[in-house]
């Protein structure tokens, strides 16, 4: 659940380096805004224009796993998509990896991805 549908479509989205553990950051892959976040060494994908008004989550406050859209305080669950207070509203996810210090989004179904989350080191 909560998987972008569609085939396997892999684009490098930022370096490893782009986005310090703690931090979220917006990005464009694929004619897409996504969110990035990286909580506790692993990477995090939402689609980045919250559902409310259009907002940059990307851009929004991170307190642990939880983002706070800037422009009107919608909270979601970077690691489920969940929005806080109506658990209901699931914002889109997208699966990460981490290869040779690149980080990747899959923006088709994920069937190469098997959790979602990429650590922050590489082999």
């Amino acid at each position: 659940m909560g998987y972008a549908d569609g085939m396997p479509n892999w684009v490098r989205i930022a370096a490893v380096s782009d986005l310090p553990e703690g931090n979220g950051g917006e990005f464009v892959a694929g004619g897409r805004v996504v969110a990035l976040f990286n909580v506790g060494g692993e990477f995090h994908a939402l689609d980045g224009i919250c559902p409310h008004q259009g907002g940059p989550l990307g851009k929004g406050a991170l307190a642990g796993c939880i983002v706070t859209c800037p422009w009107h305080g919608f909270q979601f669950d970077v690691t489920t998509g969940e929005h806080q207070t109506s658990r209901s509203l699931v914002q889109e996810r997208f699966p990460v990896k981490v290869e040779a210090g690149a980080v990747w989004v899959n923006l088709g179904d994920g069937t190469d991805a098997t959790t979602g989350t990429a650590a922050a080191t590489d082999p």
